[in-house]
């Protein structure tokens, strides 16, 4: 099913809708300020194992998830000084941050390590499924292949739409993955440079 919310101003009458599904151990397909994402509820397991199985990606790949700010990143990851003030300077925006996991984050969606990647997106609709849901997201690329994503909601459907309960459509999207930020320790990373700006943290190098 495809649903048509405004990305500025998202329909409270649609937000419930999703949230039903969501509530019931649904996934869907839903924009962020970078890519597209698939996702459900992190607390729940069986949907989290569809997900695996949608993606086609072994079940030892962590997942990341979708916090509504930074505040709610403390309840599920060990937040540092130093982690902190980066990303009070970086979120909202199109940044993933790999840290060290709170026993809340159920372990399916946890690396070896015990690390997990985090988001806030710059994203209305986003940001309000997870306000209203009260849990956060799992967020994993809408891509066939990690080479190709899939920015055009319709197409999605097309794609995914059978395995998905929905496909939340918040306008075509210029694809461009999140920069990784590494903080598991007290100096940053930086994984992978995506859409975030990250040229501070190069530059200590």
């Amino acid at each position: 099913m495809l649903l048509q919310v405004e990305p500025e101003t998202p329909q409270e009458s649609l937000l419930k809708k999703v949230i039903e599904i969501l509530n019931g151990g649904g996934v869907i397909a839903y924009p962020t300020d970078t890519v597209y994402g698939i996702g459900c509820d992190l607390f729940n397991k069986e949907a989290i194992e569809r997900i695996y199985g949608i993606k086609h990606i072994p079940r030892s790949k962590p997942l990341s998830f979708i916090c509504k700010d930074l505040k709610d990143i403390s309840q599920y990851a060990q937040v540092s000084n130093t982690a902190y003030k980066i990303m009070k300077r970086l979120l909202p925006g199109p940044y993933t941050f790999l840290l060290r996991a709170s026993r809340q984050v159920p372990r399916m969606v946890v690396a070896h390590q015990r690390t997990v990647g985090i988001r806030v997106p710059d994203n209305e609709i986003c940001i309000r499924l997870v306000e209203q849901l009260g849990r956060p997201i799992i967020s994993t690329s809408a891509s066939v292949q990690a080479n190709e994503i899939l920015s055009d909601p319709v197409e999605i459907d097309k794609k995914f739409g059978p395995l998905l309960d929905l496909v939340i459509d918040g306008g075509i999207l210029i694809s461009d993955p999140s920069s990784v930020i590494d903080l598991t320790e007290e100096t940053p990373k930086v994984v992978r440079e995506g859409k975030g700006d990250v040229s501070f943290l190069l530059a200590k190098r």
